[in-house]
């Protein structure tokens, strides 16, 4: 199917009388985005689910089309006004309680990483980590537990882990007399400062099984 017959098919079958062939195609490169029920009606003509299109989901809106879920089912799991929680879908900001939150959780089969992006705990628990690898790890395992609801000694074993990695890869760059190596392994200490929340996962899983 071109970008005409499916642009067809969303005027034809879904009543959007504005899909155009360039509309389409904005979808497909990314420029532009489909609501909620554009993607629907996208879904249902091209014959597949919602969540097939959106790849792997990372905000609260694509978690709950991945499940294929209405916003009032949500809603109504977690214990929230219908609007309080499009107001959190359409900000990307999740103001949840705790016990809300859990709720959340289940609702949407969150995994434990899946739910701190969601909630927007991200950025915080980055700031954290960076801290914590390069000044004293100990310091902060109390404020990582707080983010991410974690067994204290896989956060501590994690912490120290990172902390190793990190310093170790600063180690070899003052080391080394000014030059390639030494720019190398400095910018590699910037790449882990920046993947600081991927490398926290990875550790994470290799310290559990």
């Amino acid at each position: 199917m071109g970008p005409e017959h499916v642009a067809y098919g969303l005027r034809a079958s879904y009543g959007l009388p504005y899909a155009t062939p360039d509309l389409i195609t904005a979808w497909e490169r990314g420029t532009m985005a489909p609501s909620s029920p554009e993607l629907t009606a996208l879904a249902g003509v091209l014959w597949c689910s919602p969540g097939e299109l959106i790849g792997a989901p990372r905000t609260l809106r694509e978690h709950r089309v991945a499940r294929d879920l209405a916003q009032e089912d949500v809603a109504r799991a977690v214990g929230l006004e219908l609007l309080a929680y499009q107001r959190m879908e359409d900000s990307g900001t999740w103001r949840g309680t705790e016990r809300q939150s859990a709720a959340l959780a289940d609702v949407l089969e969150l995994s434990l990483p899946d739910f701190v992006t969601v909630t927007g705990r991200d950025g915080r628990l980055a700031d954290l980590l960076r801290s914590a690898v390069t000044t004293r790890w100990q310091a902060y395992v109390r404020p990582v537990a707080k983010a991410v609801p974690l067994d204290r000694q896989l956060l501590e074993d994690t912490l120290q882990e990172l902390h190793t990695d990190y310093q170790g890869q600063m180690v070899a760059t003052l080391s080394w007399s000014a030059g390639p190596a030494a720019a190398e392994s400095g910018e590699n200490g910037r790449d882990y400062l920046d993947r600081i929340v991927d490398h926290f996962w990875s550790t994470i899983r290799a310290n559990t099984y």
